[in-house]
């Protein structure tokens, strides 16, 4: 089978206007339950699009962390690229591809870091090696060998045998602050549906429009 004949038929269900709910967050946490009670791997899996200094997009997969009506939360080394490219420029995306239900969600908004209470909380709630991780990565350096990283990662991990792991000052989280979003669901015939919710100019009401496929 060639590339050009990889395809299949998307059939597992439709999206009608009659049954979004009209608040993006909420629709939104619908989907998010639906797909963690699904058998996806990695239900919390983003993509997460930064524009570099020489206005070229690049894009990586994290994993939601916090979400509310406040935006969407990850964690990073504040050192990392994408770290930098949202200090130079704060609007990012974030893609949801949850395929195995035939769905894609899409949101556009404005990165800002989260407070240093809940950097310290969500890093004393991360496993002690994961917490280790952070402090013998330097995210996006170059880095000589495989070797060399497990190297450092055993070298934290007897620095810090006594007691708690403390939260690096170079670890950081960010929060994107929603003012577009675009769910998708796929259709049978490549008739899918898809929907975007927009702040109006004041900021205040979602505005819901349907989107050709």
């Amino acid at each position: 089978m060639t590339l050009e004949q990889t395809r299949r038929e998307y059939r597992y269900g439709r999206l009608s206007r009659e049954s979004l709910l009209n608040c993006p967050f909420a629709q939104f946490q619908l989907w998010l339950d639906q797909a963690c009670n699904s058998p996806i791997k990695d239900p919390t899996a983003m993509t997460v699009a930064t524009v570099d200094a020489r206005n070229r997009p690049w894009h990586r997969a994290v994993l939601l962390k916090g979400f509310d009506k406040r935006g969407f939360v990850f964690y990073t080394n504040l050192g990392s690229d994408k770290a930098r490219q949202i200090a130079e420029n704060p609007y990012v995306s974030l893609h949801f591809p949850w395929f195995f239900l035939d769905r894609q969600v899409s949101v556009g908004g404005r990165a800002e870091k989260v407070s240093r209470a809940e950097v310290l909380k969500y890093f004393f709630n991360r496993p002690r090696e994961s917490q280790l991780a952070a402090w013998a990565s330097k995210q996006s350096s170059r880095l000589s060998s495989r070797q060399a990283l497990e190297a450092q990662f055993m070298a934290m991990k007897e620095k810090f045998a006594q007691g708690e792991v403390p939260t690096p000052d170079f670890w950081g989280g960010f929060r994107v602050m929603p003012e577009e979003f675009q769910f998708w669901q796929g259709g049978d015939r490549r008739l899918h549906d898809r929907y975007r919710y927009r702040l109006d100019e004041q900021g205040g009401n979602w505005e819901i429009t349907q989107l050709a496929p």
